[in-house]
């Protein structure tokens, strides 16, 4: 009887490190997560593009197919490539998140532009599917949204590898694995209710017993334009600032602090006499002049991006399909 006793408790010693593993799992990928947060907007508002003309049945399976996509670029192919960089060229971090920076800045810059007529967004399909057939047209989109996803799952592992504190090969790789898993539910979850949201507006509204129903359904028509709209607003403006942020920090990092380090002191000295409101003055200081500095450094890019790299990138997909 004493021998199941100490059994038991051992049982129960186990399951308690257990259980403490994986709140320590949880708790870190939901920190790397947040530090993703402009890929995982921007991620969120070019997706619904995606869809746009098919048949309302086929708006969930192609944001599955597109999904379930997302979660083997991010298992297969990005976890093992992060930890290996992780275990191998630590110092392969900090320049390949400063490169993931610089493509959030140019995406953000090249969104900013096209509002201003100033250039071209290539954040998605136009939607324009005239005299092409339908299955032909899916795949085609679906891969598409796949290539896509893959850059910004990229950023987003690479983002949250660099926010992991430093812990032990399946400690990262379980965080890693939770981020992944959590971001891509979170996002494409997302999708699903902002494509369906003007369906479910349009059943409320047609078949509600109730006035109340009715006019909420045809107020979720109503809003949903804008609410897209907003959502690219703020992914952009998110992008902007993760950017310029990431690039701030790398340079940190490699040993130039004198930017970041200026920042810092002088959003301490604003918000100095902000009271309460402190802490939030001096987070408002540094997004904002973090922000500005990523739209400045994607307009610079922006050129190298469309007149050097998309072409290179055009060529190289004409020479390899597979690419």
């Amino acid at each position: 009887m004493s021998g199941l006793l100490a059994l038991l408790d051992d049982v129960a010693g186990i399951a308690k490190i257990a259980a403490a593993s994986v709140d320590d799992v949880v708790g870190q990928a939901t920190k790397a997560g947040a530090k993703a947060a402009g890929a995982m907007i921007d991620d969120a508002a070019v997706t619904p593009k995606y869809v746009q003309g098919f048949e309302p049945g086929r708006e969930l399976p192609i944001i599955w197919r597109i999904a379930r996509g997302s979660m083997i670029n991010k298992l297969v192919f990005l976890l093992p490539a992060g930890l290996a960089l992780s275990a191998f060229a630590p110092w392969g971090v900090a320049p390949l998140l400063m490169l993931g920076g610089a493509y959030l800045c140019f995406e953000g810059a090249e969104k900013v532009a096209h509002v201003l007529g100033l250039g071209h967004d290539h954040g998605g399909p136009d939607g324009s599917h005239a005299n092409v057939n339908p299955a032909h047209l899916e795949e085609e989109k679906v891969t598409g949204a796949i290539k896509t996803d893959f850059i910004l799952s990229a950023e987003i592992m690479t983002i949250a590898l660099a926010a992991i504190p430093q812990s032990g090969f399946w400690m990262e790789a379980a965080t890693l694995a939770t981020v992944a898993v959590m971001i891509t539910v979170a996002v494409y979850g997302a999708v699903a209710l902002i494509v369906k949201a003007d369906d479910l507006g349009l059943l409320m509204a047609a078949k509600g017993r109730l006035g109340l129903i009715r006019r909420l359904g045809r107020g979720i028509v109503t809003a949903m334009p804008k609410v897209l709209k907003l959502l690219m607003f703020v992914g952009t403006a998110a992008m902007l600032w993760v950017g310029g942020s990431i690039i701030l920090h790398g340079l940190k990092e490699i040993g130039w602090p004198q930017p970041y380090e200026f920042i810092h002191h002088l959003a301490e000295a604003v918000a100095h006499g902000a009271g309460q409101f402190t802490n939030a003055a001096e987070w408002l200081v540094v997004a904002g002049i973090d922000g500005l500095l990523g739209l400045a450094l994607g307009f610079i890019l922006i050129p190298v991006g469309t007149k050097l790299i998309t072409p290179v990138w055009r060529t190289l997909r004409k020479l390899n399909p597979v690419v």
